[in-house]
Formats: structure tokens, C-alpha cells, sequence
């Protein structure tokens, strides 16, 4: 049931944004995920206490990550899912995300053709500039 909530949830969010909306990072962030990972980052959102695993602390990805931000893991994980690149160590990898067939990644960040490429690469510079800005130092 928990589950069928969730779901849910994440289709409805899913259904609001246009094929070529360009949101701020700010935007995409709260209306993707801060469901989960809670309007400050730190993996304490509504929807957390229904998920089997909890939600990562956004906030320090820097710091696991010797102090740097870590740009191409965050960019693979929204398009692709949660397998990290090569040069990304296993730890980073969050299942909850599941597959990339998710509502949650839809195809706001998944390119489904040259036309929505550049709208697609730009939304996710934009989440991935916002999830930097929040990083503690």
C-alpha cells in the first residue's frame, strides 16, 4: 500500500511539467525531490518514512566525495538511475532511486531523441548547479 502511495505521489509530480519547461533547479529540486530527501536535503521528506531505503543526506555529497562536488555521478543518476559511472565509488549508488522507468526521472530527464536533448542536458545542469549550491562546507 505504501508503495501504491508513493507511486502515486511521484506520478502526479511527474505529470506537471511540459516536455520542454525549463525550471530553475531550485523548481525541479522541490518538485522532485524533496518528496523524499526533504525540503532542506538532508533525506527527511514526507515521503521518507514509507520508502525501504531511507533517502541520502544531498547535502553532503561534496564531502563524501573528498570535497568536491560530484557533477558526473548526480548527472548519470538522473538520467540514467542509481549504477554509478565507473570512476564513481559503489557507495555513492542509491537504489531507491530504482530503475530509470520510474515517474521520478520520466522523461524530464531522459533523452528520447534529438529534439529534447539540449532542454534535457539543461535541466539537469540546473538541478545538479542547485544540489552544489547546497553542499556544506
Amino acid at each position: 500500500m505504501r508503495l501504491l502511495v508513493l507511486a502515486s505521489v511521484l506520478l502526479l509530480v511527474g505529470c506537471q511539467f511540459r516536455p520542454t519547461y525549463m525550471p530553475s533547479g531550485d523548481q525541479t529540486y522541490k518538485q522532485y525531490c524533496a518528496a523524499c530527501h526533504g525540503a532542506d536535503a538532508k533525506g527527511h521528506g514526507p515521503v521518507a518514512s514509507v520508502l525501504t531505503t531511507p533517502p541520502p543526506d544531498l547535502t553532503t555529497l561534496a564531502k563524501r566525495n573528498l570535497g568536491k562536488f560530484p557533477y558526473d555521478y548526480v548527472s548519470s543518476v538522473l538520467e540514467l538511475g542509481p549504477t554509478p559511472p565507473r570512476n564513481i565509488p559503489s557507495e555513492y549508488a542509491y537504489p531507491a532511486h530504482g530503475s530509470s522507468d520510474m515517474p521520478t526521472w520520466g522523461p524530464i530527464f531522459q533523452y528520447h531523441d534529438k529534439q529534447n536533448e539540449r532542454v534535457v542536458t539543461q535541466r539537469i545542469k540546473n538541478l545538479c548547479d542547485y544540489l552544489a549550491s547546497l553542499q556544506e562546507h
